[in-house]
């Protein structure tokens, strides 16, 4: 039966957002249940996208990142995919009206990273943010609205500020691995492999000015079924920026800073009563 074929694929999904990431995947078990198959199946397709480009170096990439999407768009074209999680996504496509440019710009963002190693102008790294993060933060969003155009318009900046945010605290984050594994630099004009205080503050107001305008003009607007799921996924980041910021420069080049899983529970919990009580910040 189709509908236990859809039912293994979506929990393929769910396996491969819980394995590859505990804060999204507790952040995820937060949402509504009606919407939370989804967000799995969002996150499945683009994190095996990511990972073909990433971390799949003894292969060939760019083989791999072509037959994923000619996969993909068979898949739209005969309505299954015997690859489970791009069956579990083209199902959530087709249901939530997720449009093909937004697929179609996280594409080529990854294709981009199987070549282009520095982003030297503010359009570029617009351009990449947008394909990698905005655009996911969008497909989101049509899931939360569910089906309303007039709430996904009021929120759809707020959704990309959002996804912009996560994405660049990633690229901080991740600043080690990205210079010396993959030999990439996202940041323009800024000396990433020489970074310094004065850049790294730079860089930290900038998302900080992001997840103030994702908050006040998007999370707190958000449907009650997706409100405190994406409002922990915000206090994770929100948290692990703050360790960022803590942390001298040259430090964040030697290792990648983390929080605890044990931390991720302190702030779910705290989190949950702040929401039960309006008091969220």
């Amino acid at each position: 039966m189709k509908e236990l074929f859809d039912q293994v694929s979506y929990n393929c999904s769910k396996l491969v957002t819980k394995k590859y990431s505990t804060s999204f995947s507790l952040a995820t078990r937060m949402l509504a249940p009606e919407i939370r198959s989804a967000i799995y199946n969002i996150y499945g397709f683009v994190r095996f996208a990511d990972e073909i480009v990433d971390t799949f170096h003894e292969y060939d990439k760019e083989a791999l990142l072509f037959q994923f999407e000619k996969n993909y768009y068979l898949g739209m074209h005969q309505g299954i995919s015997l690859n489970p999680i791009l069956n579990s996504f083209i199902h959530t496509v087709k249901k939530y009206n997720i449009q093909d440019d937004l697929v179609q710009a996280f594409l080529k963002s990854m294709r981009a990273d199987l070549s282009k190693k520095d982003y030297e102008t503010q359009e570029e790294y617009d351009a990449y943010i947008y394909g990698s993060a905005d655009v996911v933060g969008l497909m989101c969003l049509r899931v939360f609205v569910k089906g309303d155009e007039r709430k996904y318009e009021e929120l759809k900046d707020a959704a990309m500020r959002l996804g912009s945010a996560f994405q660049k605290v990633n690229f901080l984050r991740d600043l080690k691995e990205d210079i010396e594994e993959l030999n990439r630099s996202y940041f323009p004009n800024i000396n990433l492999r020489e970074l310094n205080n004065e850049s790294k503050e730079t860089i930290i107001k900038e998302i900080e000015e992001d997840f103030q305008y994702a908050y006040n003009n998007g999370i707190l607007k958000l449907p009650v079924e997706a409100k405190f799921g994406v409002y922990i996924a915000y206090k994770y980041y929100k948290r692990l920026l703050r360790k960022l910021k803590s942390v001298p420069s040259s430090e964040i080049m030697e290792s990648r800073v983390r929080i605890s899983n044990g931390l991720k529970i302190s702030l779910l919990m705290r989190g949950y009563a702040r929401y039960k009580l309006n008091l969220l910040e």
